[in-house]
């Protein structure tokens, strides 16, 4: 791993994903079939990244998401791994590997398919004091 204070909190797999760009294996993800209220958050800093209001069962084995809460969070970059040409999303703050995102959700709307790893789930009853203590800690 690294001596690198701001990945201490991270697991092996969770740093391997974000920080490595690695892709865990489908259906393997803790929020797969996970739908809940609530908001998922960046597992590096803890920035709000998407909403359950916007997830959806894609059937491809890894959390998808119509849209990011907002696409000031994200960043968008071209993948060429693979032998393939994908479109990869990274956490605008952390700059961390969150998955990527295709063209093919419900309707042909964009389907942001993201690692369970790169994520950390707040339950909707949380939330305000989640961004409450967010805001106290900056």
């Amino acid at each position: 791993m690294t001596d690198d204070e701001e990945f201490k909190h991270l697991n092996k797999e969770q740093f391997e994903i974000t920080q490595l760009s690695m892709t865990e294996p489908a259906f393997s993800g803790e929020y797969d079939d996970f739908f809940e209220d609530g908001v998922y958050v960046d597992v590096v800093n803890g920035e709000i990244l998407f909403s359950s209001e916007d997830k959806f069962d894609s059937g491809c084995g890894w959390p998808a998401f119509s849209k990011p809460i907002s696409e000031d969070v994200i960043t968008k970059n071209r993948d060429f791994s693979y032998g393939t040409t994908r479109v990869e999303v990274r956490s605008a703050k952390s700059n961390s590997h969150l998955g990527h995102v295709f063209n093919d959700g419900p309707g042909g709307s964009k389907r942001y398919c993201i690692n369970s790893a790169a994520l950390k789930f707040i339950p909707q009853n949380e939330v305000e004091d989640y961004i409450k203590k967010r805001k106290g800690s900056n």
